[in-house]
């Protein structure tokens, strides 16, 4: 059985202007309900999402420290939070709005059910049923049949249903609905990885989607020996201190086809450099230089996490969805500076690679240039001896040999090398003859060493 409560006469219209409140997707709406569960203390996270033949469900429960029935009340009503109250440090929260925004920017019915010391509470709001703008309120005869099987300790479990935001067109099928949930799958592995991977100082944090835990990844790829972790840097500022830590990524000829995959996520390396911008070791956006710069092909190896304490939120003006923040006028200068020198490490990382030169008669790794020194002159061959270019005149005749042969001294004689000379002398960041991505390089070795791949 279902009673209500009535809330302020504004109440109803604040919970439906709370569909526009904010710029959630799918992942960015279940994260906001993950935090309200970390701060409840879980550490177990259950996420169940049916499709249910075109009538979408989704559950969040987790084992945190559930509500009291005032609790819940108190929780499901608007802005419940102030933001400019005091909050413990960890607290990934800010203006009591989570809850409910996160939820109808998804769905049009928003049930929470609850247990505390053993007491079992729930609420719903349902935007379809807004008469005198009353809140449901179920007692534990009424919550019990709506509590998922595995709910049988102190915790909560918030239902979506109704969900008619999941897509922009009217229509949603289950291919359209499995693929939402695959890339929030992959987007919660990110946002939380910090806590899914239990860094020092951080709670572990156990997240499943459907039965299956969601994966630990490291946007920084701290495991590969080939990754260079910078040197850290703090900034003291009014309100709190900034951590700053550079990384430089490896570069895609040092790593395999899945973990190439697994760092340049759905958009590529390209777009994924820059800042990646923490709240209480929960990320909030990444991928941005802030305008200091711009990406770049030089730049794209280059990630730096930046720590932020929720005690900032206004100097960085954090958005309500928590998807997006400004970086203070304080700060642009000092990290302007460092994000020059951080693409310039980059740049010698990525244009390294095929752009060694080995001297004549030296052993080592085969480089596509040889560098000859005699009698006070410098003059540069194209090494026969790289296999791919020996491989080309092995398939070859003898005619198609000698007219490669013609056409590699010819190269070696055009080299431009007062152009080369002018253009380091001005920047040399910005030359650059490697492929421009992941996808080109792998095309450029099909091409070259058909024999090896």
């Amino acid at each position: 059985m279902t009673d209500y409560i009535n809330n302020p006469p504004d109440a109803g219209a604040l919970m439906m202007s709370a569909r526009s409140f904010g710029n959630y997707d799918l992942a960015g709406a279940i994260a906001d309900l993950i935090d309200n569960s970390i701060k409840a203390g879980a550490r177990k996270i259950s996420l169940t999402c049916h499709f249910n033949d075109g009538d979408p469900e989704i559950r969040i429960l987790d084992d945190g420290t559930g509500m009291s029935r005032d609790e819940l009340h108190a929780a499901m009503r608007p802005a419940s939070t102030n933001p400019l109250e005091h909050r413990s440090p960890d607290d990934l929260g800010r203006f009591g709005w989570g809850l409910k925004s996160a939820s109808f920017s998804q769905c049009r019915r928003l049930t929470v059910l609850t247990l505390k010391n053993g007491v079992l509470s729930g609420a719903v709001w349902d935007l379809r049923d807004i008469s005198g703008w009353k809140m449901g309120v179920l007692g534990p005869g009424g919550a019990g049949p709506l509590c998922s099987p595995g709910f049988q300790h102190d915790g909560t479990e918030i239902i979506w249903s109704d969900c008619d935001r999941l897509s922009e067109h009217r229509s949603l099928d289950s291919d359209d609905f499995h693929a939402l949930i695959i890339h929030a799958r992959g987007r919660l592995a990110l946002i939380f990885h910090r806590f899914l991977s239990g860094e020092p100082g951080v709670r572990k944090l156990e997240i499943t989607l459907n039965g299956t835990p969601v994966p630990r990844i490291d946007p920084f790829f701290r495991q590969h020996d080939a990754t260079q972790t910078l040197e850290p840097e703090q900034f003291a500022t009014p309100g709190g201190t900034v951590r700053m830590q550079p990384y430089i990524l490896p570069h895609y000829s040092k790593l395999n086809s899945k973990e190439i995959e697994g760092i340049a996520g759905d958009e590529g390396l390209l777009r994924n450099q820059g800042f990646y911008v923490y709240r209480n070791n929960r990320l909030i956006l990444y991928g941005t230089w802030f305008r200091l710069v711009q990406h770049g092909e030089l730049s794209q190896l280059v990630r730096v996490s930046i720590d932020v304490p929720n005690s900032l939120d206004s100097h960085w003006k954090l958005t309500l969805d928590k998807s997006d923040a400004q970086l203070p006028a304080v700060l642009r200068g000092r990290l302007g500076q460092l994000v020059a020198k951080l693409k310039t490490r980059s740049s010698r990382v990525y244009r390294g690679k095929g752009g060694q030169l080995q001297p004549q008669g030296t052993k080592g790794p085969a480089t596509v240039w040889l560098r000859f020194a005699r009698h006070g002159e410098i003059h540069y061959a194209i090494n026969r001896d790289h296999p791919s270019i020996k491989a080309i005149f092995l398939e070859g005749d003898s005619d198609r040999s000698s007219a490669i042969a013609a056409a590699l001294s010819a190269i070696e004689q055009g080299l431009p090398v007062s152009a080369f000379g002018a253009d380091a002398s001005q920047d040399a960041a910005k030359l650059n003859q490697s492929p421009p991505n992941p996808q080109d390089f792998h095309q450029f070795l099909n091409a070259a060493l058909p024999p090896l791949l």
